[in-house]
This record gives C-alpha cells, sequence and structure tokens, in this order.
C-alpha cells in the first residue's frame, strides 16, 4: 500500500500560495523592442515583423530606435547603441501603453 501526504498549511515545505505577479505589458513591449533592436543593429537586416512576435504599433517603435542606435553607433560605439536601444524602447513602450493599451485596430 501506497501512502502520501501533503504538508499542512504553513509548514516548512508548504508551497507558496501567493500566484505570481503579470509582468505589465509596457515591460513587454520594451523586452521585445529592445532584444530585435539589437538583432537588427548587430545584422543590419530587418526581418517580418510578425515573424518578430511584435505588433505594427512596436514594429514602429524598433525602427525608430534602430535608426537612432545606428546613428549613436556610428558616433560613439556599440555600448552607447545599446544603452540608447534600452532607454528608446523603455520610453516608446511605455507611451504606447500609458492610456491601457493600444485600441486602434488588431495589429496597433
Amino acid at each position: 500500500m501506497l501512502v502520501t501526504a501533503c504538508a499542512g498549511s504553513g509548514g516548512a515545505g508548504a508551497p507558496s500560495t501567493a500566484s505570481p505577479s503579470a509582468t505589465p505589458p509596457e515591460v513587454l513591449c520594451a523586452r521585445i523592442v529592445a532584444h530585435w533592436s539589437r538583432e537588427v543593429l548587430d545584422e543590419g537586416t530587418y526581418g517580418d515583423y510578425q515573424s518578430m512576435g511584435l505588433s505594427n504599433g512596436q514594429y514602429d517603435i524598433l525602427r525608430s530606435v534602430v535608426d537612432d542606435a545606428r546613428a549613436a553607433k556610428k558616433r560613439e560605439g556599440a555600448g552607447a547603441a545599446y544603452e540608447l536601444i534600452d532607454r528608446q524602447s523603455r520610453e516608446g513602450c511605455a507611451a504606447r501603453y500609458r492610456s491601457g493599451g493600444p485600441d486602434k485596430g488588431p495589429w496597433r
């Protein structure tokens, strides 16, 4: 006979009852835009926004960020370009989701 037991509430091995909090959409946006911006900057070519997992609006942010990052890379080097990518991705995505999220169509 197989007997199993569960830890009682509050026991040393009891699992946490707190659920993980969801990552805000502006944070997810900034992460993915920054990731793909670095890829585009390093490889020199753009991919399809859908294959990157971006919406059309996020892709617009990426293109603007990459344009500025390319100029920064020429002037100040890759490190400055990566810092710019992080900053502008956060700012662009924060502005995009400031009012609770895009709602002007399925790809915005």
